[in-house]
């Protein structure tokens, strides 16, 4: 039986700690990389359906997943970056 590595799409949030004189500079500090991430905090929040994989361009795979009823949105194979079978 082949074996197969599939990247997923996920949402985490990470706290961070910045030293700033407003929210609006320490946000601006953060997108600027200037936080540090606060030790055993990401945390997952959900798997994102939003992204996928493009199902005009792989629509072979796309009918095969709705064969098998998994439901996909109009334009994605939600949650999946990539798959690859290994062997």
């Amino acid at each position: 039986m082949p074996t197969f590595e599939i990247e997923q799409y996920e949402v985490y949030v990470q706290r961070h700690q910045i030293e700033a004189d407003s929210e609006a500079e320490a946000i601006k500090k953060l997108f600027d990389g200037q936080a540090v991430a606060v030790d055993n905090s990401l945390e997952l929040v959900e798997v994102c359906d939003e992204l996928g994989l493009p199902v005009d361009e792989y629509s072979d795979l796309a009918n095969k997943l709705q064969s098998l009823g998994v439901t996909l949105h109009a334009d994605v194979i939600p949650s999946i970056r990539s798959v690859e079978q290994l062997n």
